[in-house]
């Protein structure tokens, strides 16, 4: 099953996306501009192998809704993400309002 809902982030549009997998789920909030998600997010092959692309993104683990991923710390952002003030400890919620 796969669930989009429009979210608001302190004033910032967004998009959450779920996909339920067996034993698994994916968790994702996405702004025009870059992204957070659950703890399948490769950072590391974001800022090596498509590097070129400079994405936004940033991560987050042991998070099961999207609630828990805007309010958890991100452990690991891409150097696109850094580039824009975005830190690993930071709150999801504050690196999408980054994102705007």
């Amino acid at each position: 099953m796969v669930s989009l809902l429009p979210v608001e982030v302190d004033g910032v549009p967004a998009i959450a996306v779920t996909v339920e997998l067996p034993k698994t789920r994916l968790i994702v909030v996405t702004t025009e501009r870059g992204y957070i998600m659950c703890g399948a997010l490769d950072v590391e092959l974001l800022n090596t192998r498509l590097a070129q692309r400079g994405i936004i993104a940033g991560r987050a683990l042991g998070v099961r809704t999207v609630d828990d991923l805007l309010n958890a710390p991100l452990t690991d952002v891409t150097d696109g993400a850094r580039a824009l003030g975005i830190e690993s400890g930071m709150t999801g919620r504050e690196a999408i309002k980054l994102m705007a």
